[in-house]
């Protein structure tokens, strides 16, 4: 749908004549809403509002800009300022475009319009008061509406086109980048209700990769590990998510959490608590649904004693170590296999 840019505030804002800067600026067509029903009902608004009461009024703003869900291009629009009080053309603007509210103080629209006689509104004796009776009305209607705010206090006609013409351009990228970001968890949910799910565990002391120890398991750090798996799942169109934690009842937990989310696959590494946690054995043994290998950075079979032996080996379907991070890589594919995918070429 074509988008466009809507001018809303008070009357003496300066709708009218920021609009036709900026639609300069942008180089878009103009439309004053007001200008719009004068053409149509051939009289001034003070002849309609009088001839015809303020009620038909408003509703002739609303065939205005229901009028431009028809338009082939993007108009800049300044509406009157007693539009947006009916919620159905707020719904409208919404659907429409852009929404930006030239706010103004009480004080300066007096300034502006005290020698005014074309306001219907305004025709009191004390247009003062009046200005601020409504403006108290209207303010907090015309900020929900909006999806930015300028205030004009003090700034000149160029000034303030200048700023309305930022906040639309910050408006339509933080809009495209909303976009994107749903598209991409609309994509992943997608992957994931058609795609395999696999989660990588990672047991006590794994976060201190590039600390601890790095004669045996290296400079690189957790952090590292975690971006290098993620690439090589990508490379091979799967989804990954990871898991890490010291503690061995946090693993249990996640453990038991994979099959209530239907993850399909664990690699895990369960650092030391693969020497000695029958808890966590048993765990893995529980969801016997999900595939699950085991992966070790260092060659355990040539290390302490105590090391070589694993009691979470026997719940998986594979062991992998002394490859570093390629183990992960070797892993990812086994998985693919126990799945029953192909790898990509």
């Amino acid at each position: 749908m074509v988008k466009h840019i809507f001018l809303i505030g008070f009357m003496g804002c300066g709708k009218s004549s920021v609009g036709k800067r900026l639609s300069y600026l942008l180089k878009q067509p103009y439309v004053d809403t007001d200008d719009r029903i004068e053409e149509k009902e051939g009289k001034k608004i003070t002849q309609i509002f009088a001839d015809e009461g303020e009620e038909y009024f408003r509703q002739q703003e609303t065939e205005v800009i229901k009028g431009l869900f028809d338009a082939k291009q993007p108009y800049v629009v300044s509406v009157g300022g007693g539009l947006v009080l009916r919620e159905k053309n707020r719904r409208i603007i919404r659907k429409q475009g852009i929404c930006i509210y030239l706010r103004a103080t009480a004080n300066t629209l007096y300034e502006r319009l005290k020698r005014d006689t074309q306001r219907p509104l305004l025709q009191v004796e004390d247009p003062k008061a009046r200005i601020e009776s409504l403006l108290e009305e209207r303010s907090a209607i015309y900020e929900s509406c909006a999806d930015r705010i300028v205030d004009v206090d003090g700034l000149d006609l160029p000034q303030v086109a200048e700023l309305v013409r930022r906040a639309f351009e910050d408006e339509k990228a933080a809009r495209r980048q909303r976009r994107m970001e749903t598209e991409e968890i609309q994509n992943r949910s997608e992957q994931r209700k058609n795609g395999k799910q696999i989660l990588v565990m990672h047991g006590p002391n794994l976060n201190f990769l590039g600390i601890r120890e790095p004669e045996i398991y290296g400079t690189a750090s957790y952090d590292d590990l975690v971006a290098y798996i993620q690439r090589e799942a990508e490379e091979r169109g799967l989804m990954v998510s990871f898991f890490q934690s010291n503690h061995e009842g946090a693993l249990i937990d996640r453990i038991q959490e994979a099959y209530r989310d239907h993850t399909d696959g664990i690699i895990i590494n369960p650092g030391a608590l693969t020497h000695y946690s029958y808890a966590l054995h048993d765990a893995l043994a529980s969801v016997d649904q999900i595939k699950k290998i085991e992966v070790h950075l260092s060659d355990i079979t040539k290390r302490e004693g105590f090391r070589a032996q694993s009691v979470t080996k026997a719940a998986c379907q594979a062991q992998i170590y002394g490859k570093g991070f390629a183990g992960y890589a070797d892993a990812l594919d086994q998985m693919m296999t126990l799945l029953g995918f192909e790898k990509n070429s």
